[in-house]
């Protein structure tokens, strides 16, 4: 049951308790008490993938009291999220994560660019790259878990099956409802289990980060609008295990209107993605597997070893690995959007709630992490040390500026005297497929001959 509160009574006390009739079945929380005992959180996570464990640890670090929700009952078995920016790489670093990052990552020293006719283009790592790679190569659940290690750490536990179910979010804080959700046993002639609403808390709080997903329900709740910025594109996913050594280079490969790419990974392991131009997969599949495997059910279409090898001898013939197995594969929607504005009075959005792009170049989840580390470091200077929330448009408008360049709306890279008429050809495509953002995707373009405009 959900309570209109008139706005006026927020203001009027800055986090005060609101009254509610007796008996509406809503469990309000005591000012100092968290819904689970504990004190009053000062920032509320939402969502605990990736860039929200990282901001939760961000913040936590910072000495913020935080919270961190997640509808979900852990995090997912598969996701297609799997490379980690060198600017990723600096922030697990300071945190004192980047040796076990590596311990279970493949470094990729070169990008190599073809078209079924064979290799045309390279990019190398610099000489000045401090962890020996252009991107390290991990499974985004790998990377989870380690997170929510590190999270547990310093004392803060996601709390699984809480799903934020409605937000008001106002000048000087916000009022929040959460739902605690429970598996029950519903059925009479064949029984079976639902999740069902156990329990429903409403509490105040200064300051929420959003980030949950491509479908975020903060941003919905801040009715911020979330545009098309390109075609929505649809990729034939395949996780496979090859006897073949494919060494530390990320294969892309355009061929007949199509980008799609070779990932290599660790034990014998390698991931091939390939662009779809006459399918349409459901908005579903962009929602991360919480189960152990994935292999494509309802409306995608049948994926078999054959469709594998008819992929590779139309796009890239000179692939000569041999495929031992298929480990998992699916059909995956990739929808490139941005959000009109990143937040608004104390929410705002980080990561694919705010973002989302194709599946070569993973800026989105890398991008997002950068975004956590700097919205932590804004709150705990407004909640710590008496800054103004202004500080927050200024972080509005730097991933406005961002986002416009990475989705090619604006202020992008074009080909520059030295690029080669290939790379002339596909500069368009060039800039999404890049492991990078900021300054190190200037590094990369350039060893192309792409400069910024």
């Amino acid at each position: 049951m959900i309570i209109q509160v008139a706005r006026p009574q927020v203001r009027a006390c800055r986090f005060a308790l609101r009254r509610y009739p007796e008996g509406a079945g809503i469990q309000i929380q005591k000012r100092g008490v968290t819904m689970f005992g504990k004190r009053r959180p000062e920032a509320l996570v939402v969502g605990a993938g990736p860039v929200g464990l990282f901001a939760a640890i961000q913040l936590a670090k910072q000495g913020i009291r935080v919270e961190i929700i997640d509808k979900d009952w852990r995090t997912g078995a598969h996701s297609y999220a799997l490379a980690l920016h060198p600017s990723s790489l600096r922030l697990f670093e300071e945190l004192g994560l980047l040796g076990q990052v590596l311990d279970h990552a493949h470094l990729l020293k070169t990008i190599g660019f073809y078209d079924a006719g064979g290799r045309r283009a390279e990019i190398r790592t610099p000489d000045d790259n401090a962890f020996g790679g252009l991107a390290a190569v991990l499974r985004q659940e790998t990377l989870e878990a380690m997170l929510e290690d590190a999270l547990k750490a310093i004392g803060v536990h996601v709390l699984w099956n809480n799903e934020l179910s409605d937000l008001e979010s106002y000048s000087d804080g916000n009022r929040v409802t959460v739902d605690h959700l429970v598996k029950e046993t519903v059925g009479y002639a064949v029984a079976h289990t639902e999740w069902t609403v156990g329990k429903t808390v409403r509490l105040d709080v200064p300051l929420v980060i959003g980030a949950d997903g491509h479908r975020s329900t903060v941003r919905r709740r801040l009715g911020v609008d979330f545009e098309p910025a390109g075609q929505t594109r649809h990729s034939a996913v395949f996780e496979c295990k090859t006897n073949a050594d494919l060494g530390n280079e990320m294969k892309v490969v355009f061929a007949d209107g199509t980008t799609n790419v070779l990932w290599p990974m660790q034990d014998g392991r390698c991931r091939w993605s390939f662009q779809l131009l006459d399918h349409a997969a459901p908005e579903q599949t962009r929602t991360k597997d919480r189960l152990s495997e994935q292999l494509g059910t309802g409306e995608y279409p049948v994926l078999s070893e054959e469709s594998l090898r008819h992929f590779l001898k139309e796009r890239a013939p000179w692939f000569d690995a041999s495929i031992e197995t298929i480990l998992w594969r699916i059909v995956v929607r990739f929808e490139r959007r941005m959000a009109g504005c990143f937040g608004r009075d104390r929410v705002w959005l980080a990561g694919d709630a705010g973002h989302v792009t194709g599946p070569v170049g993973m800026q989105s989840m890398n991008v997002g992490l950068r975004e956590a580390g700097e919205l932590a470091g804004i709150v705990a200077a407004i909640l710590k040390q008496g800054e103004s929330p202004t500080r927050l448009e200024e972080y509005n408008r730097g991933r406005l500026q961002e986002w416009n360049c990475l989705l090619n709306l604006q202020d992008t890279f074009r080909p520059g005297d030295t690029a080669s008429p290939w790379v002339r050809q596909f500069a368009d495509q060039i800039l999404s497929c890049l492991p990078a953002s900021g300054t190190d995707l200037a590094a990369l373009a350039g060893q192309l001959g792409l400069r910024p405009e």
